[in-house]
């Protein structure tokens, strides 16, 4: 039994809507940015010290009461799925040694949640990959969070989202500032003060536009969609009548934005917590040193050795 099970009437909100209780990963993309290591290694299942990407975000799920998961994968990615599996060969060999620790380490993913999964086939977009989910969601609200982005477990997000979504019965989106140079690489929306019956969730605002990846110039805010959404299940049909955008690939961006145009009422939270961002090589390096940095079985080590290699790394940069 997964360790998601939760008080029933947990998932329904104030307004008597039900809070969204299936969660989409899409991670069927290519890597490109960590060839050749993504060859046959998913960059899903990239180490965050001892935990693959994957396992971090499917923790923020559960964490969140979300216990169904599907993953939309592609060719290759099959050792997704068996992260979350049972090895009762491995099992059995840690029992016979005695090693509780890591025995619990390696049965946890199978106890974390239901884990599904659907092939796309083509990537063609985030929208065309969320599309796959329809058959498995159904017409009820889904979160989705994206296979290469997660928060720190003590400053949760997805709470105060599923919350919103069930307030609204609209489109929820969570931004984080960047700096005004960085627009182009993530979705960017224009905002105004969200109405005053929902401030008690948070910092939220009300979105009055979305733009992907737009240049600087074009920019109507810093305000950058990060990787965590909860969407009505109309969203489907929006997506079959989005036409290919940015990259020419149907983007949710667009999707969403075509529910704002009909009426569909979409908000945000703008997120101030830790957010972790493995989806490029520094980013990942970054990660994997602020986690090891604050483990309580590893930091003090692990930061001491840092302190030292930086200032020895210093010390030969300017050639004492």
């Amino acid at each position: 039994m997964s360790e998601h099970s939760a008080n029933p009437s947990s998932t329904v909100a104030a307004t008597g809507r039900p809070l969204a209780v299936k969660a989409v990963i899409p991670a069927a993309g290519l890597a490109t940015r960590f060839l050749p290591a993504t060859k046959a290694v998913p960059k899903e299942l990239l180490p965050v010290v001892d935990r693959p990407v994957l396992q971090y975000i499917v923790e923020e799920a559960t964490q969140a009461g979300i216990g169904d998961v599907l993953l939309i994968t592609g060719r290759g990615k099959t050792s997704m799925v068996d992260h979350f599996d049972r090895r009762p060969d491995l099992e059995t060999r840690l029992e016979e040694k005695g090693d509780s620790e890591r025995l619990a380490a390696v049965r946890r993913p199978s106890e974390l949640a239901e884990i599904y999964t659907v092939r796309q086939p083509e990537q063609l977009g985030l929208g065309h990959a969320i599309g796959y989910a329809e058959s498995h969601v159904g017409d009820q609200p889904f979160a989705v969070l994206l296979g290469d982005e997660f928060v720190k477990p003590s400053e949760p997000l997805l709470p105060a989202m599923l919350e919103l979504q069930a307030r609204t019965g609209g489109v929820v989106l969570a931004f984080f500032e960047v700096d005004p140079s960085e627009t182009k690489r993530y979705g960017i929306a224009s905002v105004e003060p969200a109405e005053s019956e929902l401030t008690d969730i948070g910092e939220v605002v009300k979105v009055t536009g979305m733009v992907e990846k737009p240049q600087p110039e074009d920019a109507p805010s810093n305000l950058a969609v990060l990787g965590r959404y909860v969407l009505p299940g109309r969203i489907f049909d929006a997506i079959r009548r989005t036409k290919p955008g940015s990259g020419g690939e149907i983007q949710l961006t667009d999707a969403m934005e075509l529910l704002r145009t009909e009426g569909v009422p979409v908000h945000a939270i703008v997120y101030r917590g830790t957010r972790y961002d493995t989806g490029m090589p520094l980013g990942y390096l970054q990660t994997v040193v602020q986690i090891a940095a604050e483990r309580e079985d590893l930091g003090a080590e692990f930061r001491s050795w840092l302190a030292d290699f930086v200032k020895a790394d210093a010390a030969g940069g300017s050639g004492t």
